[in-house]
């Protein structure tokens, strides 16, 4: 497999570990900085509120408690938010789309590319803005699990890489093959194991009698 240049460590690991040895990842990224934005803005005032009853009162051991308490609250859970932005990464090959994530257990949730009947592609006005925006696919069959992708990066750019696999013509895309990735034949179908089409003909059935 083939990882993007320029992949930082940990998204690079993941491409390795999850993706086939024959298939290439195109995308592999975590979700925008942006993300952090709405635990940053709960952490800071708890923080902060944990941190004043600490010093309020440094012979009070009451207040002195509860600040402890109250401030390491905040950061374990800023520690949780941001431990699963850095190991959350959205991952697109040209078979399927994937997205690990899960800081203790890790999870990998994936869509084959032929499975996708459409692609709606929205950017907020903040979006606009600080380049990101959210994925929502449409699937055939079944509510699926990559429904919707929030604060993604390089929003023109990814939208192109992802459109392009989507409804381009080389066998990889979602344009040929089947469910897992494989070329079609030249008769236009699948092509089935032991070389034989699924369109031929079993061969010694005995004759039907009149």
């Amino acid at each position: 497999m083939v990882a993007p240049a320029g992949l930082p460590a940990r998204a690079a690991k993941d491409v390795e570990k999850y993706l086939l040895d024959d298939e290439d990842a195109v995308v592999a990224t975590r979700r925008h900085w942006a993300v952090l934005v709405v635990p940053t803005a709960k952490f800071l005032p708890v923080f902060l509120a944990g941190g004043w009853l600490l010093v309020l009162d440094p012979a009070n051991r009451v207040t002195s408690t509860v600040g402890m308490l109250v401030a390491l609250g905040a950061l374990v859970y800023y520690a949780l938010r941001f431990g699963e932005w850095w190991m959350r990464h959205f991952i697109v090959s040209r078979r399927r789309v994937l997205l690990t994530s899960g800081v203790i257990v890790r999870t990998v949730t994936l869509l084959p590319l032929r499975r996708i009947t459409d692609l709606t592609w929205k950017e907020t006005f903040f979006g606009q803005i600080l380049g990101y925006g959210t994925f929502r696919f449409e699937s055939a069959g079944q509510q699926q699990g990559l429904s919707e992708i929030t604060f993604l990066p390089h929003a023109g750019a990814m939208y192109r890489q992802v459109s392009g696999l989507l409804f381009g013509s080389d066998w990889g895309a979602a344009s040929g093959g089947d469910d897992e990735g494989n070329p079609e034949s030249s008769s236009g179908g699948p092509v089935a194991t032991g070389g034989r089409r699924d369109t031929e003909p079993i061969p010694g059935l005995p004759p039907r009698e009149p």
